[in-house]
């Protein structure tokens, strides 16, 4: 092989992004970095379907559990993480995965993206005590007054996006999209793009599926013991919001429950938008691994 090659592996949540991951850096005897943007905390584990014990053991992974929820993390945190975590892979092998369903976070990696200013703390405190008063619904309606462009991208489902997309167009006057590169970085590796789905009703039993079995894993007690966390952006996400709202009596927990599902359905449908757009990504079911391999043969 001439020049070294990352396989990104994009797709919505549930659509079994993991197991292919897992299967094709066995084939290509590599290792995974995480495009998740809520995997990489160590406090997390059932809520964000994070691979697990036995799955880490079968392949070398970084960007899971690599960093504390009381860290700030962005897309252009990510990309120089990416950038030097492709390279160590780099240095042993030909071929590098990278799989998850953060579209700013494989853009950012695939793209460049220039330097997003920190967070201005004073901004933050006063877009979060909107929040706490005011619920998800004063959120997307600033966004969508503030940056409609985002609005339209993002994941308006998902408050810990939306809020640092406000404190960017706050603190700048500028969407955080304005921050990827108007002229894109050339990578001196080759990129190959696949996308995994399934129809949806299939993709949406499995989210409910596995919102299902993360309940019985042990979901809520997971929350419970990051009650005393509650407020950090980390934490402004699905499958951890609802049951928030449960434990401090504002819903029943099936209905908080079934406000995971539907969230997450919500979810899966604007990572499909995002992903769609991308006309360099090719499209395959997760259940034709065979299919999967062929098309790498001729490009790697």
């Amino acid at each position: 092989m001439s020049y070294k090659t990352c396989i990104v592996i994009a797709g919505p949540t549930a659509v079994g992004k993991t197991a292919v991951s897992i299967a094709l850096a066995q084939h290509f005897k590599t290792s995974i970095i995480s495009a998740d943007s809520r995997q990489c905390f160590k406090e997390l584990h059932i809520g964000v379907a994070k691979p697990s014990p036995e799955q880490l053991q079968l392949v070398k992974h970084y960007f899971i559990g690599s960093h504390s929820i009381t860290e700030d993390m962005n897309a252009g945190i990510f990309e120089q993480y990416a950038l030097g975590a492709v390279n160590e892979i780099f240095a042993e092998h030909d071929i590098a995965i990278m799989v998850g369903g953060t579209g700013l976070y494989i853009r950012a990696f695939c793209e460049g993206m220039d330097e997003i200013p920190a967070t201005d703390m004073d901004v933050r405190a006063q877009i979060n005590n909107h929040y706490n008063k005011e619920g998800l619904a004063w959120l997307q309606n600033e966004i969508k007054v503030k940056d409609p462009q985002w609005y339209t991208w993002g994941e308006i489902q998902n408050p810990q996006r939306i809020m640092r997309a406000l404190e960017v167009v706050e603190q700048t006057g500028k969407s955080i999209l304005s921050f990827q590169k108007e002229k894109k970085v050339i990578r001196d590796f080759k990129i190959i793009k696949i996308g995994l789905t399934l129809p949806r009703q299939v993709l949406y039993q499995q989210i409910n599926h596995r919102t299902d079995e993360m309940m019985r894993s042990g979901l809520e007690a997971e929350v419970r013991a990051l009650m005393p966390y509650s407020g950090l952006n980390a934490l402004q996400t699905v499958g951890y919001r609802e049951i928030f709202e449960y434990l401090n009596g504002q819903v029943d927990l099936p209905s908080a429950v079934e406000s995971i599902k539907k969230n997450t359905r919500h979810y899966a449908k604007r990572q499909l938008t995002w992903f769609n757009k991308d006309e360099s990504i090719q499209w395959f079911s997760p259940l034709d691994f065979n299919q999967l391999i062929n098309y790498f043969k001729n490009l790697v």
